[in-house]
Formats: C-alpha cells, structure tokens, sequence
C-alpha cells in the first residue's frame, strides 16, 4: 500500500512541477538542457521537470519607454533640450531573448542616438517646422535595428525642443515682424483692390456721360452742368474739412457756374413738381 501512495505522489508532484500557467498577454521560453527548446502560450503549459527550464517570461503588450531630455546640437549650432518618448511591443519573444542583452536599455541608448543623429541634420526652425515629418524618420531608422531584435517600435513622439532663452526671444520677435508684415501686405493688397474699383467705376461714369452727350444735341450746356457740379462738390469737401485752404478762382466762372446750376436745379425741381410750376 505505501509503494502506491508514494507512486501517487510522485506522480502529484510531477504534474504539478510540469504545469505551467502563462497569463494572457505574455509568453515564455523553456529551454531544455540548456538550450532552446519551445515557446508557451497564455494558458496550461506542461514541461518536463529537471530537464525543461522557463528562462523567461515577458509581456507582448504595448509599453512606451521614456526618454530623457537631451542637451542636443542642430544644424545651425543651437543647443536644444529635447524630451521624446517611445512606444514599443515584442514581436518574436524568442529574438528579444537571444539577440539581445538588456533589451530596454538597449532601445533608450539606441533611440537617444537616433534622436541626436536626425535633429542634428535640421535647424531649429526646421525642427520646430517637421515635427511630424521627424517623428517618421526617427520610427523607421528605429525599426530597421530592433527588427532583429523581435521589438516593433509603434510611435515615436517628441515631446518638447526647448532652445535656449536667447532663442526664444529671437525666435517671438520673428515671428512678431512676419504677422505685422502680413498685415502690411493685406492693407496693401486691400488698396489696391479699392483703387481698381475705384477706377472701373469711373470708366463706366465717363462711358454714361460719353453716351449722353452723343445722345443730346446740347452738349455745351451739359458740360457746364457737370463742371459747375464739380465744383460745387468740391466746395462742400473742402468746407466740412478741418485745414484752412485757399482757392483762388476765376470769379466770373464762377459766378456764371453758381447761377447755372441753380437754374438747372430749379428746373428738375419745377419738372419733378408740376403742381408748383402751375402756381
């Protein structure tokens, strides 16, 4: 009886020694005598005890790794600190294992370099321009090392460039003189749009008058109308002005431009009103 409690036993032990539980999310690598042997999967795993061996067990879930600010150098010799971030997942388990020693540090060193390597191909303004066009360069110069390293690096996002204050103040006043120059230009451009209104306008005014006077016989009285009209227009700009000014002209004209106008005036107003012109 005792030779079967003990075989039970031994046979407990053993299935619970060769069950291995993997959480979902994770895998593990056994080796057997030391070498690679298989890959377990999120579930109930068996091994062989003595013989079989889980040398690691890691997450292939999505994890980001945080990147220190660095003091780097741009193309125009500005000194910026940059601070980025990194997120990356394991691929093949098995790569990240053997191709690799100290994985995380592997891709802060290797993402630190990058980093350096490609700001310092850009000017700050071109920094701060492509941001976006940066990130990309930095993600696939990434991937064509870790490839081999079973690591996917997903996004690579950098989160400040702060250049000096000298920079900076440099960098507001710039910005400040290309708004105000903006403006300038859109003034300029308004007026400019006002002015060839201005001026088609007054080519269809002269086309009216043109066809009026082809049309009417008395063209000389029409003429004096609009001339004494001008003047008397100008006259009331002038007066409601706030410069003293002073005219000098021909008193005669002027006289006979004021009385003609008048009488004309007089007589639209007798036109428009017969029942005062009867009176």
């Amino acid at each position: 009886m005792e030779p079967i409690i003990a075989i039970v036993l031994v046979l407990i032990g053993y299935a619970i020694g060769s069950a291995k539980l993997i959480n979902q999310g994770n895998e593990a690598l056994v080796e057997r005598l030391g070498r690679y042997h298989r890959k377990l999967d999120p579930g109930l795993n068996f091994i062989i005890p003595l013989l079989d061996q889980i040398v690691m067990e890691d997450t292939t879930r999505e994890r980001f790794l945080d990147i220190k600010p660095q003091n780097i150098i741009t193309k125009d010799n500005i000194y910026l600190e940059v601070d980025a971030v990194v997120f990356w997942r394991i691929r093949d388990i098995k790569k990240s294992y053997y191709e690799i020693d100290d994985l995380e540090g592997a891709l802060t060193q290797l993402t630190t370099t990058t980093i350096r390597e490609e700001i310092a191909q850009n000017t700050v303004e071109e920094t701060n321009l492509s941001r976006a066009e940066m990130d990309k360069a930095i993600l696939d110069s990434l991937n064509e090392t870790t490839e081999k390293w079973g690591v996917e690096i997903l996004r690579v996002d950098i989160q400040s460039i702060t250049p000096p204050e000298s920079v900076r103040k440099s960098m507001e006043e710039q910005r400040a003189a290309e708004i105000k120059s903006r403006a300038v230009i859109l003034e300029a451009e308004g007026e400019r749009e006002a002015a060839i209104k201005k001026a088609e306008a007054t080519k269809t005014s002269m086309q009216l008058i043109s066809d009026a006077l082809r049309a009417d016989s008395d063209t000389k009285e029409i003429l004096r109308y609009l001339v004494a009209q001008d003047y008397i227009n100008a006259s009331y700009r002038l007066g409601e002005s706030h410069n003293a000014k002073v005219i000098f002209v021909d008193p005669g004209k002027t006289s006979e431009m004021v009385r003609q106008v008048i009488a004309e005036s007089a007589a639209q107003e007798n036109s428009k009103n017969p029942e005062n012109g009867s009176a």
